[in-house]
């Protein structure tokens, strides 16, 4: 397996500090990664700055070995800086490049703040919109947030709750969920994967009686999908299909809203979820949390997401490689 390629994150958040910690708790294993990032910013463990993935293997279990990406300007902790925000562009596209050139068996990305990098040029809703360009990913690349607890599936993201009900549409779901069930069967293992998809309204709509979007919408979605051969059921009420008891019923909750699907899969466990987007050509994720400027800089960050997202994209990547060397003839 080659390494990880870690992106630096925003450098005025914890990205640098989960770094470090997460190579302090990984260095004996195995589980290896390259840091792209400022080898001036990572403080706290040794540092071996390397030309290319490929030397990162020997020298992993005695230093964290990075590829420089030199910030512009010195990070203040919970003060992003323009002037940082192409070297963190960069480290992205650096990390998506050795992806594609199989240099790289996979990339983890530190948190970014998106706003802190308009005025650098980037365009994009997130890490998602931005892969896809980056890797030429065709068809649907959707975000999956997963846990030991739960996995989520958001139809509609990064838009306002009044724009994501105007987005949500029947193709739309019937996307998200073809993706999703190609991914738990060819990536997580799971032959037969199981999709709950949740309703929008109050108690699923009540039959109609508290809106209608779960008979216009997402009922036509799951006769497609059924028709397709995906073993799918809803819409199920969304005050009641996150209990234990429910969760064991699915594979995967398909929600229609980003908090529909993050606040229950954070609640349930925070420290050990992991963002995965699916329908790239290449592996990606990266720690369900974001820069956290509030504790950046006074040491006391938890790795668990990042040290989670690591091991997660070690797993879908040797099960991508396995994939491709069965297919060989």
């Amino acid at each position: 397996m080659k390494p990880l390629a870690l992106t630096m994150g925003d450098p005025a958040g914890i990205g640098a500090e989960l770094t470090v910690r997460a190579w302090q708790a990984l260095h004996r294993n195995g589980r290896c990664f390259i840091a792209l990032a400022d080898p001036r910013e990572l403080t706290g463990a040794p540092i071996a700055e390397v030309a290319s993935p490929d030397e990162a293997a020997a020298i992993f279990r005695s230093a964290l070995p990075v590829l420089p990406v030199r910030l512009a300007a010195t990070p203040q902790p919970g003060r992003p800086d323009k002037a940082n925000a192409k070297p963190v562009i960069a480290s992205i596209e650096l990390a998506a490049t050795l992806c594609l050139s199989k240099a790289a068996s996979g990339m983890v990305t530190n948190p970014i703040n998106k706003a802190a990098l308009y005025d650098a040029g980037f365009a994009y809703p997130g890490h998602t919109e931005f892969l896809a360009v980056l890797t030429g990913a065709s068809g649907k690349q959707i975000m999956m947030l997963a846990s030991p607890h739960l996995r989520v599936v958001p139809v509609t993201v990064h838009a306002s709750l009044r724009n994501s009900i105007a987005l949500l549409s029947t193709d739309a779901i019937v996307a998200a969920a073809r993706t999703t069930a190609a991914a738990l069967r060819h990536e997580f293992g799971i032959a037969q994967p199981r999709l709950a998809i949740a309703g929008l309204n109050p108690h699923a709509g009540e039959q109609g009686a508290l809106g209608d979007e779960e008979t216009t919408i997402i009922a036509p979605a799951i006769a497609q999908l059924r028709a397709g051969g995906i073993d799918v059921t809803g819409p199920w009420p969304p005050d009641t299909m996150f209990t234990a008891t429910a969760r064991a019923r699915y594979d995967v909750a398909i929600c229609m809203y980003h908090d529909q699907a993050l606040i229950p899969l954070k609640t349930l466990d925070m420290d050990h979820g992991v963002n995965v987007t699916l329908g790239l050509p290449i592996v990606r994720t990266s720690p369900d949390h974001g820069t956290a400027y509030d504790i950046a800089g006074k040491g006391v960050a938890d790795p668990s997401s990042l040290i989670a997202a690591i091991e997660l994209a070690v797993s879908l990547a040797e099960r991508r490689a396995s994939a491709m060397s069965n297919q060989t003839p």
